[in-house]
């Protein structure tokens, strides 16, 4: 319904659940109201080269998303689509618009500072597309979305999708669309999260947690899932456990570079890796085919984190199941989304990695233990070192020298042939003469083990002392 109202020009309004086919929606639409260079008109174009089509997401993965989508559908067009975010270099990016792009999809922060610098020209938009509306609402974008809004042209078509419709994004659609069109993917009293998606709460103790997500990753048609937490360390440390037990495992958050990101995704959507840990970072734009489960590990924080977790599963008619692992300390919190929501979870069940229901509910094989295969331990290091190569030994024999004559050895005597080598190699030795306020000349150089200053000289060493008597 919402595709014809987008193609005839009109500003619209969309608001559905994550997972609904939103981005063709507008996709499409955008991409037959854009000129093309292939296209006849193109050169009579006023500024050939400049978007026609402004995107703008709250995150890098949906941008990125939102672009292999849109090259997807434009393989006929062969329409230039530029993806714009922060965390890599600004060089590529300055190099696309310089060249000439069709259509820019990108962050706020990143587009509004292209736009600071001049690299980013806005003023000859056609079409303006605000995706996860409510989403840049959440991570204060709205100041940024209003000032890109301001450098497009006041004739543009603008598209506003968001999940929910707080008041603050009412506000902005009252700004800057001019008459919109209200579309409703579902009625108003049908449930927000997806419908295909078979939902469990359990009250589980913090401790127990990774081994009852380890036993619900070899449940029965089990194949990607994903893994929702809190915080950045409790990903990466839930991650790491779950290599160690056996699962082919990676994570995804903000400590990671955005290439690190990427490349994760790419191996979770390749299925090079069955289980993907991610904070909320990762809970808009990913839209990988076949999640058969998702994985709250820690309550969510409200009903709409809720709602876009669990919608990671369920999609294009699939079906899923999704699994929230409330701990005490989270109960009331669960009981205010679950009333939000209007759910069937007032009191989560009590749950333990050895708990029947568990394995009844999630069907589960019985016997089913949390390690794939025993850790791998790693054999003490011997303190022993390897022998090395036969190197020939260094002759330590300390000989002194008297008017460049050896007199005496430590060991009783030298070799003929030892001679040259030894001389040479202790010639730093010898007293010689060295300029007034340096050391004495007959001072030797004060050596290791605490020896005095001063030596006896060889002469001395060989001669007895004198009687005392």
């Amino acid at each position: 319904m919402s595709l014809p109202i987008a193609m005839a020009g009109t500003d619209m309004i969309g608001q559905a659940r994550t997972g609904t086919g939103k981005t063709l929606a507008f996709g499409i639409a955008l991409l037959e109201r854009i000129t093309v260079p292939t296209d006849p008109g193109y050169a009579e174009l006023a500024y050939p080269g400049k978007p026609q089509a402004f995107i703008m997401t709250p995150t890098r993965e949906l941008a990125l998303q939102i672009t292999n989508d849109l090259k997807d559908a434009a393989t006929v067009r062969a329409a230039r689509i530029l993806t714009v975010y922060g965390g890599v270099g600004y060089e590529p990016q300055l190099d696309a618009l310089a060249t000439g792009v069709d259509v820019v999809v990108g962050t706020p922060g990143r587009l509004l500072d292209l736009v600071n610098r001049r690299a980013l020209d806005l003023s000859h938009v056609k079409v303006l597309v605000l995706d996860e509306a409510d989403e840049m609402l959440d991570l204060g974008f709205l100041p940024d979305v209003d000032r890109l809004i301001a450098k497009t042209p006041a004739s543009r078509q603008t598209l506003l999708f968001s999940a929910t419709m707080p008041s603050a994004i009412v506000s902005l659609s009252r700004s800057h669309l001019s008459q919109p069109v209200n579309i409703r993917a579902e009625g108003h009293d049908e449930q927000t999260t997806v419908p295909a998606t078979t939902q469990f709460v359990y009250q589980a103790h913090d401790l127990d947690k990774p081994e009852i997500v380890s036993r619900i990753l070899q449940a029965d048609h089990a194949g990607k899932v994903m893994i929702f937490t809190r915080t950045k360390r409790a990903a990466q440390r839930l991650a790491d456990d779950l290599e160690e037990r056996g699962f082919s495992a990676t994570s995804i958050h903000g400590d990671l570079s955005q290439v690190m990101r990427e490349k994760a995704l790419t191996k979770f959507r390749e299925d090079r890796v069955k289980v993907l840990v991610a904070t909320d970072v990762a809970a808009r734009g990913i839209d990988v085919a076949d999640i058969t489960h998702v994985i709250n590990y820690e309550c969510p924080d409200d009903e709409k984190t809720y709602v876009h977790r669990i919608g990671r599963t369920g999609r294009a008619g699939n079906t899923g199941v999704a699994v929230t692992l409330v701990d005490w300390a989270d109960v009331t919190r669960w009981k205010v989304i679950n009333k939000a929501l209007g759910l069937d979870f007032v009191d989560p069940v009590e749950t333990y990695s050895t708990s029947d229901h568990l394995f009844s509910d999630l069907n589960i094989p019985r016997g089913t233990k949390g390690r794939l295969r025993e850790a791998r331990r790693e054999e003490p290091k011997a303190r022993e070192r390897a022998p090395r190569e036969e190197r020939p030994k260094r002759n330590r024999t300390r000989r002194r020298l008297h008017n460049g004559e050896i007199v005496g050895d430590a060991a009783g005597g030298v070799a003929a042939s030892d001679t040259e080598p030894i001389q040479a190699e202790r010639s730093a030795d010898i007293p010689t003469e060295q300029p007034e306020g340096d050391q004495p000349a007959g001072t030797r150089r004060r050596r290791r083990g605490g020896r005095g200053r001063g030596k006896a000289t060889a002469e001395q060493v060989a001669q007895p002392e004198p009687s005392q008597s």
